[in-house]
């Protein structure tokens, strides 16, 4: 790919404030056949850019012209060359790939190119947000990893995403998902079934993030043998769980000894992840969250990382993250006001 830049005059379709200064770039990419797979169909990927980045790009050929806010423009750029790349790679492109290139080349840090990935053979799953790409580096780096922010930031399926990769890749033996039952009062045996059918509902999320970078018939024979293992956090006591992959989901929900229970369950050669959501605590009034505290104590420990999402994080879609910056408002709210 090669680029010519120049000044340009503000678009008519685009207002941009007078202190803006302007930009052209025209870029040039070499294979015109991976054109249609870069733009999308009736161009969607090049709008998707330009409403997010305020720039107006035109397509002709092999070339793209940018025009627009400098800073937007070499946002543009490096969006565009990154997903390129992808392209000639083989991999496909979806809306939510685009838009956490534009969320990482905004953040500058890392750049789109250095983008964190998580590579199964059903799936590559691609950071949409640069704390997502920490949090994928955190679980390759340490062998527990608190994963801890809103719904939607992909913490509890990046995990499991994360885990399936290190079962294919032979790092772990099995993977063992957990969840506390806090509706249930971690009483399971009224329900109907077996063990497996009585936690289904509470684990219903970590079933079809595996089944997404799985394929469905190895997920069922996998939990059939055993090398993927579903149990309610009130069944983990006593067990040592060695070359494993252990999620720990909905962890808001655990009291500090059942925390401290599972923590000081972990083997050799296993890695855990801890994902919980701390606004959404339904524990008796007055009881303290274990992933609070655990957090908190294990702070600086060798081996142990935390990383904290929030609203910007969120990648389902944006009413989401204004639904979530709209309560974190009226809790801060709440807190002055007591």
């Amino acid at each position: 790919m090669t680029e010519a830049r120049g000044s340009a005059a503000p678009g008519p379709s685009r207002p941009t404030a007078a202190t803006d200064d302007q930009d052209r770039i025209v870029l040039t990419f070499e294979d015109n056949r991976l054109l249609p797979r870069l733009l999308g169909e009736y161009d969607a990927h090049l709008a998707s850019i330009e409403n997010q980045l305020g720039v107006t790009a035109h397509a002709q050929g092999n070339v793209i012209t940018l025009s627009g806010p400098k800073a937007s423009c070499e946002i543009a750029r490096e969006v565009l060359s990154a997903l390129y790349d992808r392209v000639a790679k083989g991999e496909a492109i979806t809306k939510g790939d685009i838009d956490g290139f534009v969320r990482h080349a905004r953040s500058g840090s890392p750049k789109p190119e250095g983008l964190a990935q998580i590579r199964t053979r059903r799936r590559i799953v691609t950071a949409r947000t640069p704390m997502q790409s920490a949090y994928l580096r955190a679980l390759e780096r340490f062998d527990l990893v608190f994963g801890i922010g809103p719904a939607g930031t992909g913490k509890t399926y990046l995990a499991v995403a994360f885990a399936a990769a290190c079962l294919e890749r032979g790092v772990v033996e099995r993977i063992i998902l957990s969840r506390p039952a806090v509706e249930a009062g971690e009483r399971l045996g009224f329900l109907p079934g077996d063990m497996k059918e009585k936690v289904d509902p509470y684990l219903r999320p970590l079933y079809d993030a595996l089944k997404d970078v799985l394929s469905p018939e190895k997920v069922e024979k996998d939990l059939a043998s055993g090398i993927i293992e579903v149990a309610p956090l009130a069944f983990m006591r006593g067990r040592t769980l060695s070359h494993a992959f252990v999620i720990l989901d909905e962890a808001q929900n655990t009291s500090s000894m059942q925390m401290k229970m599972f923590l000081t369950r972990i083997g050799e050669g296993s890695k855990m992840a801890i994902t919980g959501d701390p606004s959404q605590i339904d524990l008796p009034r007055g009881q303290e969250s274990g992933l609070g505290e655990a957090v908190r104590l294990l702070e600086g420990v060798k081996g142990i990382e935390a990383v904290r999402f929030t609203s910007a994080d969120v990648v389902r879609r944006d009413l989401v993250a204004r639904i979530v910056e709209a309560y974190d408002r009226a809790d801060h709210a709440a807190s002055i006001r007591e």
